[in-house]
């Protein structure tokens, strides 16, 4: 038996047992008459004691020989501490050693394993199974079991059924591209890795399974960015006999759930809003709630006057920050140059204070009195002591930038609080959009998503007004979850491929197994999927997703840990019928 108990088990109760325990050595500290040794597992820390006059020579020589994460077992007497630790579990114990064994050595790790290292995060990620001994990375990977464990079974108890669905699929042209995988057997032939399993979900519905999920992976082969994986995993449902409403209340369900079994937050009915609405009032489809700074739009009280950077502009918009007349001029300057940045793209920015006198008084005094800034305010909702910051240009661009101008205010200000949940639904997104590569329509989720009831008709005349039954579920300014009622008939679905520029041939080429799917019987359905890593990440109170995965990939989509990825021998590529072409660069 290598250990009785854990590291984190004994207490006083246990003064004089005599127990066997195991673990990594974490620090040592050696007076020549006496060492200490801090052992840990993943449960905790129990400081060992090794004593010339108690513990035997051999036993002590081997304790002073003790390197950094060593591997030990330790047999000895449970005693009261004399020098207690209020900050560890079992501080108010530790273990007379009496017989000690190395059970592996170590060299010296790359960094401290301690919960404050000194390893940056590359060093850390090329050895992150060093990294996952450390506490807040250790406690990470538990609380996403804790979550994924929830969520199963909230669901099973929902009667939901989870199913496997298959990793090597048929590659498809719409979404992001797809890893391929070619096939050995059949020469020139690729599998893909799937996107998610929507078209298998799909299909289950169809088999009369008419509630599933699963917990699955999924990958995309798309640009990278900070916080994005290759590979990521998703809580994939779908549901038979449903309208958009059965499947909110479900999914509303099971958040709610979520935040009060793992933050102990109750929360109320969620708010819902339109796709048009979160544009209009917060620039993007996926709003923070947790703070105000709605946007106000001012064209009809700032475009009468000769300040021709406004009257050129397709809108113009503001926003209040909440006590904002307390910025200095440096302060306003930095946020006007932050505008400017190319990852943001604006022009410049006006600004109006709102004095605690009832003045105001703007950058652009020379053009607009004291009536046309006091409609600024009331259109922004600004009070005294506030500071309205105004943008102004194309209606998509300028939204997106001054969306971009108060996430970084809040962050500032520290208006993102982490341990206060803000969820809502988005609804009624447009069905498609328009890509100007190509001059076509593309669906905006995907071609299986079903049109709001009685707007077929408007895909032949007005595409592009054409709303989805599609809804988002958004939680403190990042989209967790989405989904849609899809299309179950034949007909209509080949409307839709029709609309989207698939030709018959294409459209059975790709989906004729979905399409003949729907003629025996397809039921009404509809489901969604929430992001699991992200999911996890903002019920941890953090934002970063690569802390709630064991083995992430860096930002350039490579595992630094075991270089990948990395070519294969010619002898592979030939089983593969496949030959390389790469230039000398």
């Amino acid at each position: 038996m290598y250990r009785t108990h854990n590291n984190g088990a004994l207490r006083l109760q246990n003064i004089g047992e005599t127990v066997t325990l195991s673990g990594w050595v974490q620090k040592t500290r050696n007076k020549g008459f006496m060492v200490w040794v801090d052992l840990r597992d993943r449960y905790g820390i129990t400081q060992l004691i090794f004593d010339e006059e108690r513990s035997s020579k051999e036993a002590m020589t081997m304790a002073s020989e003790l390197g950094r994460e060593y591997v030990i077992q330790v047999t000895g007497t449970v005693i009261e501490r004399e020098s207690k630790n209020p900050n560890i579990a079992t501080g108010d114990i530790e273990l007379l050693v009496s017989e000690l064994q190395v059970l592996n050595s170590s060299l010296t790790p790359p960094f401290t394993i301690e919960d404050d290292t000194d390893g940056g995060e590359d060093l850390r990620m090329k050895y992150r199974y060093l990294d996952i001994r450390r506490k807040p990375v250790r406690q990470n990977l538990i609380f996403r079991h804790k979550v994924a464990m929830a969520v199963r079974n909230y669901l099973s108890a929902k009667n939901f059924v989870e199913i496997e669905t298959p990793y090597l699929i048929k590659s498809t042209p719409e979404g992001a591209r797809d890893f391929v995988v070619p096939s050995r057997m059949n020469a020139g032939q690729f599998y893909a890795l799937p996107q998610s399993p929507q078209t298998f979900k799909q299909l289950l519905m169809v088999g009369g399974m008419d509630k599933y999920f699963q917990i699955v992976k999924c990958f995309r082969d798309e640009d990278l960015r900070a916080d994005r994986q290759p590979e990521f995993t998703q809580i994939d449902c779908e549901m038979a006999f449903v309208e958009q409403e059965d499947i909110l209340q479900a999914f509303e369900g099971l958040t709610r759930h979520l935040l009060k079994e793992i933050n102990g937050v109750e929360i109320g009915a969620f708010p819902r809003m339109t796709y048009d609405e979160a544009m209009k009032k917060y620039g993007n489809d996926k709003p923070d709630i947790r703070f105000g700074m709605e946007f106000g739009e001012l064209n009809e009280v700032a475009q009468h006057k000769d300040f021709n950077v406004f009257n050129q502009a397709e809108l113009v918009v503001g926003i209040a920050v909440p006590g904002g007349n307390q910025f200095t001029r440096k302060e306003i300057d930095e946020l006007t140059e932050w505008v400017k940045r190319p990852q943001v793209g604006a022009l410049g920015m006006v600004y109006c204070r709102y004095n605690d006198d009832g003045s105001l008084k703007s950058s652009v005094d020379k053009f607009y009195d004291q009536n046309d800034l006091i409609q600024w305010a009331k259109q922004t909702g600004a009070v005294p002591g506030d500071l309205i910051c105004v943008l102004s240009g194309d209606t998509a661009k300028v939204r997106s930038q001054l969306s971009a101008l108060r996430m970084e205010l809040a962050q500032r200000m520290g208006l993102r609080k982490p341990t206060v949940f803000a969820p809502l639904w988005v609804v009624d997104f447009p069905l498609l959009e328009w890509d100007e590569d190509t001059k076509r329509y593309h669906a905006m989720h995907h071609p299986f998503t079903s049109p709001k009831p009685g707007q077929m008709e408007l895909l032949k005349t007005h595409p592009g007004e054409v709303k989805a039954n599609a809804y988002d579920l958004v939680l403190n300014g990042n989209e967790i979850g989405g989904g849609s009622i899809r299309i179950h008939d034949k007909e209509i679905q080949s409307k839709m491929f029709d609309y989207l520029g698939f030709t018959p041939q294409e459209a059975k080429a790709q989906f004729g197994f979905l399409m003949d799917a729907f003629q025996y019987g397809a039921p009404p359905h509809g489901g969604i999927a929430f992001g699991l890593d992200r999911l996890v990440a903002i019920l941890g109170g953090q934002e970063t997703i690569r802390d709630f995965i064991a083995f992430p990939k860096n930002n350039a989509g490579r595992d630094v840990m075991i270089d990948a990825p990395a070519t294969i021998h010619q002898e592979q590529l030939n089983e593969l019928h496949l030959k390389l072409n790469l230039s000398e660069n």
